[in-house]
């Protein structure tokens, strides 16, 4: 009795073994970002072309019932992360219960949110509330002027008044995310890095990628090894911090006695950025991409419509997982590799 006990146990096992969102290279996908709009409220030169863009009909983006069945499938097979990005998020009407629903699925652990804080001092509260755990916020610069010129937006103090409010109410860790370009703010790293040492902001320094201008994008692009180098020489040793899986693929250090972190993202200069990959992002209107600078991409929006079975949608996810690339080979520099737009990906 005992033996046959072991026997059920282990294929039970097995079975929840095979079930497990696992892609060919053997690397186990624990996190979603999910696009829930391709609205945004600023013109980000690196994320928008300056020619315009032609929005997503509203018809063809997920509602969020359906965005929870897809989320609730996949949780039930590893997926305890979720990150909620647009566009801009919070331009999106019923975000805050968007946020309280993601949260009542079961095996949902975390949930953050990307947001470029314009409105972000009116919802903090209540998406904390809501169950929203951390926040990341892109700020490029610390200069009101230069930051209008990156953003084509002239709301600084209404990120930073966000990015206060979101201190006060306990959204923890906040990461400011700085995506570096060679002589537009390549010289404020230190700055930024500074604010650590009395702030517990986590500001995380990102590579500089081929987005819309495939031309040039190599003169903006500064390794952030360089970067690095600087703070150190004008701050002090970085000291690395002990890595944990929510860190994704940021390298993260603390200045000595800092409350705040310094993190780099080596999305170009290291070969190695790939391989503890563990995301999947979907689109606004229902794809999911395996990898951000994959073309590929599996449609799920159709499925949701045709009145499909859950188990339709394990097939769908299989198939995501099938496709995943081991690497997204960005060292070839080659011109399909580079993004259109990431207002319609969500990063």
């Amino acid at each position: 009795m005992i033996e046959k006990a072991l026997q059920q146990a282990a294929v039970s096992q097995s079975e929840q073994e095979f079930a497990i969102l696992r892609d060919n290279f053997n690397r186990k996908i624990s996190y979603m970002r999910i696009s829930i709009t391709d609205r945004c409220n600023l013109r980000c030169t690196y994320c928008m072309p300056a020619w315009g863009f032609e929005w997503m009909d509203r018809n063809s983006l997920l509602t969020y019932d359906e965005i929870f069945r897809l989320v609730r499938v996949a949780a039930k097979r590893g997926l305890y992360k979720v990150r909620i990005t647009g566009g801009e998020p919070l331009v999106r009407d019923g975000v805050v219960d968007f946020v309280a629903g993601i949260n009542a699925i079961e095996g949902i652990r975390e949930i953050a949110l990307t947001t470029n804080a314009v409105l972000l001092k009116k919802y903090a509260q209540g998406l904390k509330d809501a169950g929203l755990q951390r926040v990341n916020i892109s700020l490029d610069s610390l200069d009101p002027k230069k930051f209008e010129e990156i953003t084509r937006g002239h709301v600084f103090w209404k990120v930073w008044e966000g990015i206060e409010e979101a201190e006060r109410v306990g959204l923890d860790p906040l990461k400011i995310n700085v995506v570096l370009q060679n002589g537009v703010n390549d010289m404020e790293a230190v700055d930024f890095a500074k604010m650590t040492i009395d702030k517990p902001y986590d500001i995380r320094f990102i590579e500089y990628m081929p987005v819309n201008d495939y031309e040039d994008w190599k003169s903006k692009y500064i390794p952030v090894a360089e970067i690095k180098e600087r703070i150190s020489r004008e701050l002090g040793e970085l000291l690395p911090v002990t890595e944990k899986e929510s860190d994704g693929p940021s390298k993260n250090y603390r200045l000595d006695g800092a409350k705040g972190g310094v993190g780099f993202i080596t999305a170009i200069s290291d070969n190695h950025f790939c391989e503890k990959c563990n995301r999947v992002r979907l689109t606004a209107d229902g794809k999911i991409r395996p990898c951000l600078f994959s073309a590929i991409e599996v449609d799920f929006l159709d499925a949701l419509r045709n009145n499909c079975t859950d188990e339709d949608l394990d097939l769908l996810f299989d198939q995501v997982l099938g496709i995943k690339p081991q690497a997204h080979d960005l060292d070839k520099f080659s011109e399909e590799k580079m993004l259109k737009a990431m207002v319609n990906i969500g990063g």
